[in-house]
């Protein structure tokens, strides 16, 4: 498994949580402070939350970006995935290679099991319920989990 939980899921996350306790349109400059990083990588941070319809981006000089949906109804798993891509669940955690019930490493189902428990918790925690203090230990910003 490679589960992907890099800078860009800590400030997608935080972006959202930023958004919706703002409670308005935020311009980039303005939340990319707030988040801790540029405009330039804030847009690329965003661009799937925009296509998954959690933020709405407005053009223009009275534009900027505002929370577009109800954190109650986006999970932790949803933002990774939707930033890092889905979870490869067929990959070995020993070896560069696939792994699955037919042919298994030695470690594959006390892996399995405890990947499916860490994916099950993500996706039933919803942004709703992470505080911007709380976040930072919730989420910590890594390469790769392997």
């Amino acid at each position: 498994m490679r589960l992907e939980v890099t800078r860009k899921s800590d400030l997608a996350t935080k972006a959202l949580l930023e958004l919706d306790a703002l409670g308005r349109r935020s311009k980039a400059a303005e939340l990319a402070t707030l988040v801790g990083t540029t405009p330039g990588f804030l847009s690329q941070v965003l661009t799937p939350l925009v296509a998954n319809g959690w933020v709405r981006s407005e053009p223009g000089p009275t534009g900027g970006y505002s929370v577009a949906t109800d954190l109650a109804n986006v999970s932790v798993l949803n933002v990774i995935e939707a930033v890092e891509g889905p979870t490869d669940s067929g990959r070995c955690s020993l070896e560069d290679k696939g792994c699955s019930d037919d042919n298994p490493c030695v470690i594959h189902d006390a892996w399995s099991r405890a990947r499916r428990q860490l994916l099950d918790d993500l996706g039933r925690i919803p942004l709703s319920k992470l505080g911007t203090e709380a976040l930072s230990k919730a989420i910590s910003v890594s390469p790769a989990l392997d």
